[in-house]
């Protein structure tokens, strides 16, 4: 055996191969390396004749086809390649076809085919239509008039040219030979590879169906066999394929009889008799072991769904307590849950949750699901912009009604102190200062509404209007140049955007410093790679993978650098327990400086969580995402603006759900779908050397959850803004109390909203499971949405292991800065 390609399999067999040629990594991006490695030993490996089997491992159009898609500029000449090597490999077959009994047969099959995109995985007619040709068949004059083409499974191929060469049929394979290829043989050798073919089907039902046992036990005679038919009221399975194969071998029995007594006449009639008859048990077994190979477990099923739903009802339960118990301590005469008074977002969020997960039960919904979460966040920024707006204006009219009053009642009275004047202008600039922050909130919304808008318009998602212009659609056509340039700005714009954020934090200046500096070599090498990823489209560069390298690295640093600040941001000591009678400060105040301290590092943290997070998704996705990156980016700090005014009257519980509303608006606004094939593959491989299908898988999940996972990471900016400031973390008497209150809600509220959005679509599943879409929507939506929930888990369990770090070090901190107070109190005295 000779094997030239990639080195994937020389690794997978070591030794197993006479003269071997990998490449020495496996690059998705890579169309010229691999192939010209493989085409510049064809023409002396095809003059040898020491070989039994040359496998020639071509990576070209594969690769294109993830780059570019179907349509690429590339893939024409790609083809023209393929197709001089298979004359090459023809030509050569030809020459060397000296004997008559050895005649040449070349396959050309296909194994998937490929989207608009370049994706596939997905059961589309684009994925799943693939070629087998078989060149070298004496097909008779007749057959060559035929229009059209017949079609067959995938699985027969590995039937066929298992019977072609002799070998055993794969054991598990449930394929049925393809008859046309097998009508150049002689009668004899057409039978015997219909009978080995369904004697391995029967070992294959033996084994789904104990007891199922054909015994040929007994012989009839021509005109029983002729006459031989199945019971259609046959209601057993296995009885009906045990007639159909016993029909079948009798038939086949029947035959070599009349063979051996050369019954010309009856051997024909005989033999078309014997086909049909094996065509029959064949078409028949194959079918349902294909189907018995899917069948479902109901009542494992109905187990995991109970369970399922009874972990929902629990955190839906634990929910409850934590609002009841919240309210009480808020509003200590509200007992009731129905004397609680529900605001339109609140009804619309719950409302929403439901409308979701019930569209799931609809497959146009499963595949067009983007827009069900386009609708619900965009509605719900809308109520929150009517909110404010309302406040506005009745705030205004207040303004206005008081000032009229104020100038008839000052009509009708003398001039007043010079107290009430400068009462008069504070009243003003109150009310100006109020004004603004309205504005600023109102401005927050709008942004968030406008960069929404523009991610619904930049990927046509789902199944059925893909083929429709978008903008990322234009700004491929519009060339390598406007990409690079809307790369670039984005790229400059999230780094403006990070550095004015962390600038409003009140740490040193020193420290800023070094996040800034950090943060700016991380961006410069994503600059680097930005520049030079056009110039190594298509073939691998060291340079360009150690700029991976070098960027991981400088990421990490500035991780590090944001970790470390509980332990490097001062302190904030409150001068004023200086004058107490005391030396050392009062409980009250303590907790006070614990909590400032905690605010400060939890923001840098978020932050620097947030940056990283885009920094890493321009450097992995696809060139036209860039700028939907940064839209990404500016929805939460203006999502985070807008909650942490003092203007915004929403619950914390609502500001939760908008911001999980976005991150999955977002996940398909960045091109995703319910369908495998929108999955970037490509990008799965960028900085990776060799091989590693863990490491691809990790890249791979990276890039599909971008969008959730930023949300996810920007609930550590939200529990800074908002949770910190929430009335019942200010009255938090010790760490713990603090942890629980900050992190109780968001934590519960998300796995809630997920288990949810699980528990529901298991239903609908285990109802749809004999629905016709089952396999090519129901099934990878479900893949997706258990998905989900491990991107929910790996996003809190990341909140919450921060959040214990923080107050965990700032404790301790805490207590040393306590310890120094006391030991000087004491030395003083």
């Amino acid at each position: 055996m000779i094997m030239l390609g990639d080195e994937t399999w020389i690794r997978l067999f070591p030794g197993r191969f006479t003269r071997q040629d990998g490449v020495s990594s496996f690059y998705v991006k890579d169309s010229v390396e691999v192939d010209f490695n493989v085409s510049r030993h064809l023409e002396a490996e095809l003059a040898a004749s020491d070989w039994d089997l040359l496998i020639l491992h071509y990576l070209g159009v594969d690769h294109i086809g993830h780059i570019g898609g179907r349509n690429s500029a590339l893939m024409a000449p790609k083809l023209k390649e393929m197709d001089d090597v298979i004359r090459m490999i023809c030509m050569h077959a030809v020459m060397r076809q000296n004997d008559v009994d050895k005649r040449t047969l070349l396959v050309v099959v296909s194994d998937h085919g490929m989207t608009d995109r370049g994706n596939h995985g997905g059961s589309s007619d684009e994925e799943t239509d693939c070629l087998a040709l078989f060149v070298g068949l004496q097909v008779k004059p007749a057959d060559t008039k035929m229009v059209g083409y017949r079609t067959i499974n995938q699985v027969d191929i590995g039937t066929t040219l298992s019977l072609l060469f002799g070998l055993p049929i794969p054991k598990n394979s449930v394929g049925v030979l393809i008859q046309e290829v097998f009508d150049q043989m002689t009668d004899e050798q057409r039978l015997r590879a219909m009978e080995l073919n369904s004697w391995q089907l029967l070992w294959l039902l033996q084994a789904h169906l104990p007891g199922f046992l054909c015994e040929n036990s007994y012989y009839i005679d021509l005109s029983d066999a002729q006459s031989l038919g199945i019971n259609k009221s046959i209601g057993s399975v296995k009885e009906r394929l045990h007639q159909l194969f016993l029909k079948a071998m009798n038939l086949h029995n029947s035959w070599k009889f009349l063979k051996g007594s050369n019954f010309v006449s009856k051997d024909t009639d005989q033999l078309n008799l014997t086909v049909e008859a094996y065509h029959g048990f064949l078409s028949a077994a194959s079918e349902w072991l294909s189907h018995a190979a899917t069948d479902e477990p109901v009542i494992m099923m109905l187990s995991g769904v109970f369970m399922m739903a009874f972990s929902c009802v629990l955190l839906l339960g634990l929910l409850l307590m934590l609002f009841k118990e919240n309210r009480q301590k808020q509003h200590p005469y509200q007992m009731k849950f129905f004397r609680y008074s529900w605001n339109i977002d609140e009804i619309f969020v719950l409302l929403g949750i439901l409308v979701h997960v019930f569209s799931l039960g609809s497959s146009s919904f499963v595949e067009e699901e983007q827009y069900t979460w386009h609708f619900l966040t965009s509605t719900l920024y809308m109520i929150f912009l009517f909110m404010r707006v309302q406040s506005f204006v009745g705030r205004q009219t207040s303004k206005a009604s008081k000032t009229m009053g104020e100038q008839n009642h000052d009509s009708q009275k003398p001039a007043r102190l010079s107290l009430t004047s400068n009462s008069k202008v504070i009243g003003r600039i109150s009310f100006m200062w109020i004004d603004g922050r309205e504005c600023i909130s109102i401005c927050a919304v709008l942004t968030v509404l406008i960069c929404m808008r523009v991610l619904k318009s930049w990927h046509q998602g789902g199944v059925n209007w893909t083929h429709l212009a978008d903008i990322s659609k234009l700004l491929e056509e519009a060339g390598t140049f406007r990409i690079k340039s809307f790369r670039i700005a984005s790229l400059v714009l999230v780094i403006s955007l990070s550095c004015l954020t962390l600038c409003l934090s009140r740490s040193g200046k020193c420290y800023l410093g070094m996040l800034i500096v950090s943060q700016s070599i991380s961006a410069l090498l994503v600059f680097l790679h930005i520049m030079d990823y056009q110039t190594h489209l298509l073939t691998p560069s060291s340079y360009n993978l150690n700029l991976f390298f070098l960027l991981y690295g400088s990421l990490s640093v500035f991780l590090l650098l944001a970790l470390a600040s509980p332990w490097f941001l001062p302190s904030h000591r409150l001068t004023r327990s200086c004058e107490t009678k005391i030396n050392m400060p009062t409980t009250e105040m303590q907790m006070e400086s614990l909590l400032r301290d905690i605010r400060n590092s939890t923001y840098i943290i978020g932050v620097t969580y947030t940056t990283s997070w885009c920094l890493l998704q321009l450097l992995l996705q696809q060139p036209t995402n860039a700028f939907p990156v940064l839209l990404l980016f500016l929805q939460i700090l203006a999502s985070m603006i807008y909650f942490s005014s003092e203007v915004s009257k929403h619950k914390p519980w609502v500001e939760v759900a908008a911001l999980y509303f976005m991150g999955m608006t977002g996940h398909f606004g960045l091109g995703n779908s319910n369908s495998l094939a929108t999955i970037d593959v490509a990008g799965a491989f960028k900085g990776i050397f060799g091989q590693s299908t863990l490491l691809a898988g990790i890249m791979m999940f990276i890039i599909t959850y971008a969008s959730p996972l930023l949300h996810l990471f920007g609930m550590v900016l939200w529990i800074s803004m908002k949770a910190m400031i929430h009335p019942l973390v200010q009255q938090a008497s010790d760490l713990s109390c603090i942890l629980r209150k900050m992190l109780d809600l968001p934590c519960l509220l998300l796995l809630v909203l997920n288990s949810v959005s699980l528990t529901g679509f298991s239903i609908i599943l285990l109802i749809m499971r004999n629905h016709l879409f089952i396999w090519s929507v129901f099934s990878p939506k479900y893949m997706y949405v258990c998905t989900s929930t491990l991107c929910v888990y790996i996003g809190l369990l990341l909140v919450v292991a921060t959040m214990f770090y923080i107050c965990t070090i700032l404790s301790y901190r805490a207590r040393n800065n306590q310890t120094r107070v006391i030991c000087t109190g004491n030395f003083s005295g």
